[in-house]
């Protein structure tokens, strides 16, 4: 049973971790400042979602290893949310729909950009984006470089170590608004 504890912590512990690398780099001011993402909550729903998916997307290419943390990273989310909505003062009646909403949003995206980073046509991820308010008055080049950030975050993501990811410990590249700079 002790066992068992432990090994829930250390899950909890890793997930933690990850959540933390993936709130950081969505609460870059850069984004913010150089892309135009709107710094409101809903804004900052999405590049939280938008990091989620590319570290949950790593996990899955690890497979069985994963199976446990990918679900534990999902829950930490989660309660992020029900925290924020009551930090931000949701009545405790619409805080569980508003969880609820917030974590369908979640797998209803991490869908759509699956589909639109394998997609042949290289413009579905700037159009999603967009769709999701993440780049709706921004300037070409900012949409771009969003675009280009999200696949160059992906392959980021794929190189880096498996025992590392599995470790707890992700990065992301720097955030730059010249979609040439993202490599």
């Amino acid at each position: 049973m002790l066992r068992a504890l432990r090994t829930r912590a250390t899950l909890q512990r890793k997930a933690s971790d990850i959540y933390g690398a993936i709130v950081t780099q969505a609460r870059r001011q850069d984004f913010y400042a150089k892309l135009g993402i709107p710094d409101t909550p809903t804004g900052r729903y999405e590049m939280v979602v938008l990091h989620l998916f590319l570290a949950l997307e790593r996990l899955r290419t690890l497979g069985a290893p994963a199976g446990t943390l990918d679900r534990a990273l999902i829950e930490a989310f989660v309660t992020d949310m029900d925290d924020s909505l009551r930090e931000m003062g949701t009545g405790d009646v619409a805080v569980a729909k508003k969880v609820r909403r917030a974590a369908a949003g979640l797998f209803e995206r991490s869908k759509a950009y699956r589909e639109a980073l394998a997609a042949d046509d290289p413009e579905e991820l700037v159009r999603l984006l967009a769709r999701h308010g993440l780049v709706g008055d921004a300037d070409e080049t900012s949409r771009r470089a969003l675009a280009s950030y999200v696949r160059a975050a992906a392959a980021c993501l794929a190189d880096q170590d498996d025992a590392t990811v599995l470790a707890g410990c992700i990065a992301f590249p720097a955030v730059t608004a010249n979609a040439e700079d993202v490599r």
